[in-house]
């Protein structure tokens, strides 16, 4: 019987020692903040300009403008002396300053002539690249788009121009 009641006043005391360590509570705080940044813009300062093109003969070819507005050609196309205007597009990106981001440049353009003949830009390229830019301490920074322009064999004469002007996007990363 002793140990009965020995055994039940254990119990006893480890229940009641449980119920004390069940009700202590602990807490901690914490504080709740958010900072709002300038928003990334981009805007268009130059659009782009493959300058005086020759076809000569039945060959197509390409004119490829670089990012530094050089140009080079293929196939059946001649870049004349009178070049004419040569310029990659340039854009002004402004945001928070030292922010990284990315560009996204179009898959493609078509440019007519409004007389019913066409040439297709492709193969945009940047600088900086398109995985690369970085807002300097003013949060500023020039893009410099350049494209690979398909001229077609025997392409007809005139001033051909894109109907839709081409997209560039920026995001920060």
């Amino acid at each position: 019987m002793k140990k009965i009641k020995l055994l039940v006043a254990a119990i006893a005391v480890i229940g009641f020692s449980a119920d004390t360590f069940a009700q202590q509570t602990s807490s901690a705080t914490a504080n709740a903040s958010a900072t709002i940044i300038q928003p990334i813009a981009i805007s268009k300062t130059t659009d782009m300009s493959f300058g005086n093109i020759a076809v000569s003969g039945s060959t197509a070819g390409t004119v490829v403008l670089s990012t530094a507005n050089g140009r080079t050609a293929t196939g059946g196309v001649t870049l004349p002396v009178s070049g004419g205007t040569v310029t990659s597009a340039e854009f002004a990106v402004t945001g928070a300053a030292n922010y990284t981001y990315t560009i996204t440049l179009p898959s493609s353009v078509t440019l007519d002539d409004n007389a019913s003949h066409t040439m297709t830009a492709g193969t945009f390229t940047s600088d900086p690249l398109t995985s690369a830019g970085t807002l300097d301490a003013n949060g500023e920074q020039t893009v410099k788009v350049g494209a690979t322009l398909a001229v077609g064999a025997a392409q007809a004469a005139g001033v051909y121009e894109s109907d839709v002007d081409f997209q560039v996007i920026v995001n920060y990363n």
